[in-house]
């Protein structure tokens, strides 16, 4: 199992500093989130952090737990991703889901809220990013984007794609099989039993042509800062089938408090820093 942490506090600067904090101290992955207008909630760009976390980095993956392409043009979210990737040298992931309402850049600004829209935005968004990194003349006639050939370069780093982790509804089996499309799967479970069935799910129904290819099942939570308490939050979901552990630390109110939970390192089998 991987272990990451999202980083929910501090402006863009302490944000990039948390972030190598975060490969010193043994973390595999470090995430950010994606927002727009959540109350009176200081909120930064994701796409701007994440490149300041690219340069204060050399090993650690790189994502924003979730972005909802429901709002973003495909066009521009390929190139901003694909420039990410070439920053951080073949380190992002894309996280996709389709986004929390309770984000002013919905509803309040005009973006479709119902669910069957913004999954139909999502799909067609994931085709559309497939094709404009391939690098080769794409172009695209669906349901609500349709434009003529682009050629965009360059490809981003990691072949053949960005690696895609999509928000996966257990049960759904509609959401469920948009996850078998691609990377990974970020389980809307929160107990190790339901993780199982997710595992499950995958290793039954994932395409025999896709065996080849690592496919994540992420689990996200947050672990107390007792080692032993934690190693025994994650081992069960490890034991479930889960490859990575996001650790999630949401209420955090200050920089200090999300340093106190990045130093204490991964909670691993092997760590007991504390």
């Amino acid at each position: 199992m991987k272990f990451g942490v999202i980083v929910t506090v501090g402006d863009p600067r302490e944000a990039a500093d948390l972030a190598a904090e975060a490969e010193t101290a043994g973390w595999d992955g470090v995430f950010y989130w994606d927002g727009v207008a959540l109350g009176e909630m200081d909120t930064y760009d994701p796409w701007v952090v994440m490149a300041a976390m690219a340069m204060q980095t050399e090993r650690v993956t790189l994502g924003a737990i979730v972005t909802p392409p429901s709002r973003r043009r495909p066009w521009k979210l390929a190139r901003e991703t694909m420039t990410l990737d070439r920053l951080s040298n073949g380190r992002l992931v894309l996280p996709v889901g389709l986004g929390a309402l309770d984000d002013g850049a919905f509803g309040n600004v005009g973006e479709p809220t119902d669910g069957k829209t913004r999954a139909e935005l999502l799909d067609e968004t994931l085709e559309i990013l497939e094709g404009l990194w391939s690098g080769e003349p794409f172009s695209y006639a669906g349901k609500h984007f349709r434009f003529g050939p682009m050629t965009f370069r360059p490809t981003p780093v990691q072949r053949p794609r960005i690696p895609i982790w999509v928000v996966g509804a257990w049960p759904s089996d509609r959401s469920m099989r948009r996850t078998l499309r691609f990377d990974g799967v970020i389980a809307q479970v929160t107990d190790p039993p339901l993780v199982e069935a997710v595992a499950e799910f995958v290793a039954r129904e994932r395409p025999a042509s896709r065996a080849d290819r690592p496919f994540e099942i992420v689990a996200q939570g947050r672990t107390p800062l007792d080692p032993g308490n934690r190693h025994r939050t994650v081992e069960a979901f490890a034991a479930a089938g889960a490859t990575w552990w996001i650790d999630a630390d949401w209420d955090a109110a200050t920089v200090e408090s999300q340093r106190a939970r990045i130093a204490a390192g991964p909670p691993s089998a092997g760590n007991t820093a504390g």
